[in-house]
């Protein structure tokens, strides 16, 4: 029978001087070993801290032996006294600095091979190496305090619900495919062959069937799934703090909003919020900053150029402007340490290029005059552009014209953004606001109809009730958007609770009653008994989460996540499987050409 491992009596980080003389047993991974002849100092570290181990120059010749075998990331037990170490070993960088254990006995509960990449503070080893060696990614302490920080405000959100007496319910994760948004991932069923169920995109359906259940309050820290392409803050399988009331309005639900995050962000950051969120609209936000989830963390303001733009001779402005497109500009200060080059000045083009601009021009400030790129298009109107847009010596006027105005509004966005980050203008702290009056209906171009902005169960502004299908793209939805710091946060909106007035939102979005009573039959039939007015949002987790770490990817405050190419080199997934199972499932595979 193996012999019981000495079980810890305190952890990592826990003694302090006052613990002074105490026996203890420490479990943990060997962080760092310094070996001084018969003097050995070992760094014994779990997710709680670290503490410094010392084997004297006179104990045993077998915890001598013990001591001089180990190596890095071995897993051990010491027995040990704890004791303070001398005022100059003092380690202020430790919380257990000024202790020390003096080993007695060491034993290896397991030992560890040669390892990829160092266990330290950060891990700058490669992507792939540390997905597919993730478990031990997982030990270095800055993924450790990110896990733990997640736990935190995850933690602080129940405990807000709880108090403010929401219901916490879960929802089914095998699903009715309800095609409306991104792509499902689809579940084949063994038990009804040729059908499947496909896993929630989010709970959106499910949550307005409780409003119909008399579940007045609900809340769940939901699993979505989308099959869509990774990127940076987004990955195939995601979490959302998902929230559904009854008898609500818009700002019942902005206000419920903001106390939670002034609480949680009080409570996990000490950190003090607005009691109230700055709120912009649509076209405001769009027209402002290029952005319906604008960075408000520094200026850098767009502006119309028509004033002065229609009086230039320059043809890609007067005629963008004469065909009702726009022409937009922003003042990049000059800054110091920074010049404005044509280099750079290309970089900025291909930036809003990227966004549809057919280019970027620009012109300098020098002198109480304009030089440089344009300039000459606007000669003896020089003081006239300098009073209309405020450019100071030295700064740079850039300009994007084109036919769309949303395209001209994003493309310039896109330099702003770029701008804010090589200028150094971004401040530190947490800027949220909220974006209203977004368009309910938008133009899909590539197949010739409307659909939803956000998605069918929004419900119109009241002022357009009467007029939707006349002119579908000057409807407002009663939608909100919670943005921080340059990231959409939250979406949510008041929903439709009237099955005519759904059926008449899905004819706009080119989906025909059979075909709405075929897909969102449950739905529709539940409306018929009498569901109350009702409305929500769905904040992402570890969105949230990755902008309260400081970090650009949810990678780093998701335990096991995807690479950028949909995969996990740690388990090799997605993996074929057994033509046995495909057999099970009546499923038999097409192989791609």
């Amino acid at each position: 029978m193996e012999e019981a491992f000495m079980q810890r009596t305190a952890t990592c980080g826990s003694l302090r001087a006052a613990d002074e003389g105490k026996t203890v047993v420490l479990n943990g991974w060997v962080h760092r070993d310094r070996n001084h002849g018969a003097l050995h100092f070992i760094n014994l570290r779990d997710r709680y801290g670290m503490t410094q181990v010392v084997v004297d120059d006179d104990a045993s010749p077998e915890l001598q032996k013990a001591a001089g075998e180990l190596k890095l990331e071995y897993c051990i037990a010491v027995k040990g006294t704890v004791r303070r170490r001398p005022d100059d070993m003092i380690n202020p960088e430790m919380a257990t600095g000024e202790i020390e254990v003096k080993a007695e006995r060491i034993d290896v509960l397991s030992k560890c091979d040669v390892l990829p990449f160092m266990i330290d503070e950060e891990n700058n080893a490669r992507e792939d190496l540390r997905l597919k060696y993730r478990y031990l990614d997982l030990r270095c302490n800055g993924m450790q305090k990110r896990i733990a920080l997640r736990h935190e405000i995850v933690k602080a959100i129940r405990e807000y619900f709880y108090k403010t007496d929401f219901l916490e319910i879960e929802t089914p994760t095998l699903i009715r495919s309800t095609p409306e948004g991104a792509r499902d991932f689809l579940v084949p069923s063994r038990i009804y062959p040729g059908k499947f169920f496909a896993l929630p995109q989010s709970p959106q359906l499910y949550k307005q069937l409780l409003m119909v259940s008399g579940f007045d309050k609900y809340f769940q820290i939901a699993r979505c799934y989308r099959d869509e392409d990774p990127r940076g803050d987004r990955q195939l399988e995601f979490t959302q703090l998902d929230i559904e009331m009854s008898y609500v309005k818009r700002d019942d639900v902005l206000s419920l909003m903001e106390d939670l995050f002034g609480d949680v962000f009080r409570k996990v950051l000490n950190v003090e919020l607005p009691a109230h969120f700055r709120r912009l609209s649509y076209h405001d936000a769009m027209n402002t900053y290029g952005s319906d989830k604008p960075d408000l963390r520094f200026g850098l303001e767009m502006h119309d150029a028509a004033s002065f733009a229609s009086k230039s001779t320059f043809n890609a402005f007067t005629e963008t402007l004469a065909a009702g497109g726009a022409v937009k500009y922003i003042v990049a200060p000059k800054t110091e340490g920074h010049d404005y080059t044509r280099k750079y000045l290309g970089e900025l083009e291909a930036a809003a290029k990227i966004y549809g601009a057919h280019g970027m021009a620009w012109m300098k400030a020098d002198g109480g005059t304009v030089t440089g790129g344009v300039s000459k298009f606007f000669a003896g109107m020089e003081k006239e552009v300098l009073a209309e847009t405020g450019a100071k010596d030295g700064d740079v006027i850039l300009l994007v014209a084109h036919q769309d105005w949303k395209k001209c509004c994003t493309s310039m966005g896109a330099v702003r953004s770029r701008l804010g980050a090589d200028l150094g203008l971004i401040k530190p702290g947490y800027e949220f606001c909220w974006i209203i009056d977004f368009p309910l209906f938008e133009y899909n171009e590539d197949e010739g109809h409307w659909e939803a902005a956000h998605h069918m169960f929004s419900m119109p502004q009241a002022e357009y009730l009467e007029t939707l299908e006349e002119n579908p793209g000057a409807v407002k939805g009663d939608l909100y958007d919670l943005v921080l710091n340059g990231y959409e946060l939250a979406s949510g909106s008041i929903r439709i609770h009237d099955v005519e007035l759904q059926k008449r939102i899905f004819r706009i979005c080119n989906i025909p009653d059979e075909v709405s009573k075929e897909r969102f039959g449950f739905l529709l039939d539940a409306f018929r008994f009498s569901p109350p007015p009702h409305g929500g949002i769905a904040p992402g987790i570890d969105r949230l989460c990755m902008i309260v770490a400081n970090e650009q990817s949810i990678k780093e405050v998701i335990a096991f996540p995807k690479n950028t190419a949909a995969l996990s080199p740690m388990d090799d997934s997605p993996s074929p499987v057994e033509e046995k199972q495909l057999e099970e499932l009546h499923l038999s595979i097409k192989k791609p050409e």
